[in-house]
């Protein structure tokens, strides 16, 4: 058999020269110093930043659902306003076309009534001015008719209208009696 190197009373985990151990000692120290000084902060600042990262995004997640349900509201409320608003509008609309309504009836109806009116004193001026027509021709015929009748000419103009308004309230008399 050969013998292994390091073999000791401990066995192969004790060094053969302390200089090993010492080397060995220092390279674990330099090591944990270079890992506890860059590794360690770098790994830190990392695990920082993400759970900050993390924190943030949840965060702003919140603040986003926040602003969004605000926002929800917000448009529920105003889609409620705007509602109303619809509604108070067609409700005024109608109360105006009911007014109009109102009052182009009245204006329809006065107009109405002064065509009416106007018609009745057109008529009434006519029938009138038919009337003095009629009472001239009928007073001139009635004259030369008595004249015939007669036998001499009537000069006398009181005479002859007292003639022709007696003809003329005979015929005025006469559809009445009928």
């Amino acid at each position: 058999m050969i013998p292994l190197e390091g073999t000791g009373p401990l066995g192969p985990l004790l060094p053969d020269h302390p200089s090993e151990f010492i080397v060995g000692i220092v390279l674990i120290i330099i090591i944990f110093v270079v890992v506890y000084k860059k590794v360690l902060p770098t790994f830190e600042a990392t695990y920082t930043a993400r759970a900050d990262a993390i924190r943030g995004g949840i965060e702003r997640a919140e603040k986003a659902q926040a602003d969004a349900q605000a926002a929800l509201e917000q448009y529920r409320a105003q889609l409620t306003t705007a509602k109303d608003e619809a509604s108070r509008i067609r409700e005024d609309a109608k109360n105006a076309s009911a007014q109009i309504q109102a009052e182009m009836r009245t204006a329809a109806a006065a107009e109405s009534a002064r065509i009416v009116q106007a018609g009745h004193a057109q008529v009434d001026a006519e029938r009138a001015a038919a009337r003095e027509n009629l009472r001239r021709d009928v007073g001139g015929l009635a004259t030369t008719l008595a004249e015939k009748i007669v036998g001499e000419a009537l000069t006398d103009d009181a005479m002859s209208r007292r003639t022709i308004d007696r003809f003329i309230a005979d015929l005025d008399a006469a559809p009445q009696q009928a």
